[in-house]
């Protein structure tokens, strides 16, 4: 692939490329992005610019190589913010830990696994879009409707090189005024998707965290059709928000960690105290563990 020179991303160990791996195996979208053992590579639109970037873990020296397309030159700041942020290289795992040590739930797991990071989506805008498609059905099922969008709606990647990714993921715009007949979808939840799609469009909803995670939540929960989870998930995936925590969650709440009967909600929520201001950690070690 015709790129740049490769910039050596750095992070402090302990950082496991097989948990990133795992993600995107399960979330991959064909056109978007691609994935190997030992890489991932997707299309992107970042300030105006369009692209491809890619990354290869080089473990032994703690670094993420990052390739990427020469149009990314163009926004390569914002471009190294966003990799770094969806592969977690400023987490302090160890500071982390620490703070987990004594806890009777995940005392444990933090100690036997420290290296697990916080996976974030590229795209707040596309992990929000798959975060209302995903309501209420499998990981699987979501991403079969999300390659519909892309297929589409999603605009070819220009000059894309053969070994990329050939589409971006589709606009606000292309999604808020599309024809979504036969997507697989619900009405209601067409109708929310869109409405919400056309709310980024106008620039009449932000997303985006300057106010902190909160008020995003608050934003968004008073969109038809997006409650606390969906709200709360989008905090934790689109922006790596650490004290994010979608108490309702289904695979939080019937984690093996409760046993066989797993816990309430409200119980979920009262024992998340302890682990403020990490929430979202121990949300990954929920569900890995179940």
């Amino acid at each position: 692939m015709h790129s740049s020179p490769p910039i050596p991303l750095a992070y402090r160990p302990p950082w496991r490329w097989q948990q990133f791996h795992d993600h995107f195996a399960l979330r991959a979208l064909t056109d978007v992005e691609r994935l190997s053992a030992d890489g991932y590579c997707r299309s992107f639109q970042l300030d105006g610019v369009s692209g491809w970037f890619s990354v290869q873990p080089m473990e032994a020296q703690n670094v993420l190589l990052l390739r990427h397309s020469r149009s990314a030159d163009a926004c390569l700041p914002a471009l190294i913010q966003r990799v770094r942020r969806m592969f977690d290289l400023d987490a302090e795992p160890l500071r982390i830990a620490t703070h987990f040590a004594n806890d009777p739930h995940l005392g444990a797991s933090f100690a036997r696994q420290p290296n697990l990071r916080l996976p974030t989506a590229f795209d707040p805008f596309e992990q929000a879009v798959r975060a209302i498609v995903g309501q209420q059905i499998t990981v699987k099922a979501a991403v079969t409707i999300s390659a519909r969008l892309v297929d589409r709606l999603g605009e070819p990647l220009l000059d894309a090189d053969p070994l990329a990714p050939q589409r971006l993921f589709p606009s606000p715009a292309a999604i808020a005024s599309a024809n979504l007949e036969g997507i697989g979808m619900p009405g209601k939840r067409v109708q929310c998707l869109q409405h919400f799609a056309a709310q980024i469009a106008s620039g009449a909803l932000r997303l985006d965290i300057d106010e902190g995670s909160q008020a995003l939540v608050e934003r968004l929960c008073a969109l038809p059709g997006i409650g606390p989870w969906t709200a709360q998930y989008i905090a934790l995936r689109a922006f790596g928000e650490a004290d994010a925590f979608p108490t309702s969650d289904l695979g939080l709440l019937k984690s093996p960690l409760w046993g066989a009967g797993g816990i309430s909600a409200k119980q979920l929520g009262a024992r998340a105290e302890a682990w403020r201001p990490w929430r979202a950690y121990a949300a990954v070690h929920l569900w890995h563990n179940s």
